[in-house]
This record gives structure tokens, sequence and C-alpha cells, in this order.
């Protein structure tokens, strides 16, 4: 009776070791998914699973594998090192209209970690694209300290925004030139 029961088609077909893990993963083999593969007959449909961003405490947004931003060009740390300086700048923490009093001392205090913070600065761009509207600028003590930052802040989720780090120039910071194009 054993026999009868494993040969009857009501039972899944035996899956592979290296396929078994979440119960997700072992419902897709049963129907015959293959990994990079996506689903469907002439298999048009997804071929990566849904991500969850977390937007609040109990909140999330679903997010499709076409919506997720495609890298036009992918910088290395190593194009980012190349002009070192004591300043930092990091765009695309919040988008225009979303600057309060709370954002420069945080933003101190979070990159205090990295080495000695001298100066803090938010600049407001008009006339920008969103993502570079809000410069913020930190100048460190040492420029070892705003290599670290740069490396652990570049790319780094904030608010649901990707933070993007760059050197800015110490003497442009200094004579409060803030709207400089990057260079």
């Amino acid at each position: 009776m054993l026999q009868t029961a494993q040969n009857n088609s009501f039972f899944p077909p035996a899956i592979p070791l290296l396929q078994r893990g979440s119960v997700a993963s072992k419902i897709m083999a049963k129907y015959g998914y293959k990994e990079g593969q996506g689903l469907g007959k002439s298999e048009q449909g997804m071929s990566t699973a849904l991500y969850v961003e977390k937007t609040s405490k109990r909140g999330g947004k679903i997010i499709h594998e076409k919506d997720i931003p495609k890298a036009e060009q992918a910088v290395t740390n190593t194009n980012l090192l190349k002009n070192p300086s004591k300043v930092l700048l990091l765009q695309n923490m919040v988008g225009p209209g979303e600057v309060d009093e709370d954002l420069e001392p945080e933003t101190a205090e979070e990159c205090s970690k990295y080495g000695k913070v001298n100066k803090c600065v938010i600049f407001e761009m008009p006339d920008a694209p969103e993502e570079e509207s809000v410069r913020i600028f930190v100048e460190f003590e040492r420029m070892e300290s705003a290599t670290k930052g740069l490396v652990d802040l570049n790319g780094r989720f904030f608010g649901g925004r990707v933070v993007k780090a760059c050197f800015y120039n110490l003497d442009k910071f200094r004579r409060m030139d803030y709207d400089s194009p990057i260079e």
C-alpha cells in the first residue's frame, strides 16, 4: 500500500536537495519553476520574487522586479575616492521641503561615529532635480574620517531613499560655495 501511495499523481515529484528550502520554493519547484526562468507556459512571467521595503513600524511597500532602479552607471568606490577631502557631500537623504531643524544635528551625530565632525551644513538648491535638491555637507577634522563616512554612507538607504555620497572641495566649502557642480 505504501508503494501505491508514492506513485499516486496527487503527491508532488521529488525535489532535489539543493532546491529544498522555504515552503514557497517547494511549491514553486512542484509546478516546474527553475531559478532564473520566468513563470508561465512561455516563461514570460516574473523571474524573481517580490521584495518588501519597510516604510514604517507596521507598514511596508511591495516592490516588483521592474520597479527596482537599474544603476545607469555603476560608480565604484575607487572612482569616488579619487579626490579625497575633509568634506563629505550627502545627497538624496531628503527631498525638497523635507528639511527640518532636527536633520542637521542628527546627521552630525550619525557621522560622528566616523570621526570628529567640525561642521554640518544643509543647503537647498532651487531648480535642481529632486534627488539633488538638498545637499548636506559634513566637514570632518581628518580626511580619513570623511573616507570612512563615504564608504559607509554611499548607497545606504535612508527614509526609503538611496544616499549618494562624495567628497567636496574644502576651499569651496569654506567659501560657502555650496551650489558648485560636483567634480
